[in-house]
């Protein structure tokens, strides 16, 4: 994302058909009075996801003018980078999924257990507006969090018959522990993870 061209083109295919529905979406988030919610790049999968991705919060290469805006695996930030790199050694294409939020408003820090449950509605929002999905990909805490409250307050998740896979959050902050064994361990299981939900997409498409 750090050419403008790519950004304008992103910017321009808001409301194509796949990605339109998410665009009105993050219209309306905005109009709640939390704050910048960031638009999904129109490169990724929109309404015909197979895959759901689930972070923690907007990071700040998604804020509108100093970076792109946007939810993209393109933008120019290291857990971008990072994620787009083991998405690719997995055989993910951007594609396959929408990337989300637990807490879809920008803070740039954990969201609190109250900014967790008010990121449910717009969780809920979008899980409704993919009638293709197959994986859910929760990475982090906080996603893991907004996951286990999802469930609870929509028993009809769990018969959709979604395959949910946890791991570790793609940023280096998510590396950061004493021991060098733990470290390795994490960056191990996003690493091992991410080639899993490429199986799982990969064997549905060829059932």
């Amino acid at each position: 994302m750090r050419h403008e061209w790519f950004r304008d083109e992103q910017k321009a295919r808001l409301h194509e058909p796949h990605i339109a529905p998410i665009t009105r979406l993050v219209d309306e988030l905005r109009q709640q009075g939390r704050g910048w919610v960031p638009y999904v790049a129109p490169m990724h999968g929109g309404v015909s996801s197979r895959l759901l991705t689930v972070l923690r919060d907007p990071g700040p290469g998604t804020l509108d003018g100093s970076g792109s805006g946007m939810l993209c695996v393109e933008n120019d930030d290291p857990a971008a980078e990072n994620q787009a790199n083991m998405m690719d050694a997995a055989g993910i294409q951007p594609s396959d999924f929408l990337p989300w939020n637990a807490y879809p408003w920008y803070i740039n820090r954990h969201p609190r257990a109250s900014e967790i449950k008010a990121g449910l509605g717009p969780l809920f929002g979008v899980l409704d507006l993919l009638p293709h999905l197959e994986v859910v990909l929760l990475q982090g805490g906080s996603a893991q969090d907004s996951w286990r409250r999802a469930v609870v307050a929509r028993p009809d998740l769990l018969t959709r018959g979604l395959t949910v896979v946890s791991s570790f959050h793609p940023a280096r902050q998510a590396l950061f522990h004493p021991d060098p064994e733990v470290r390795e361990a994490r960056r191990a299981d996003r690493i091992e993870k991410m080639r899993l939900v490429g199986e799982l997409l990969a064997k549905r498409t060829n059932a």
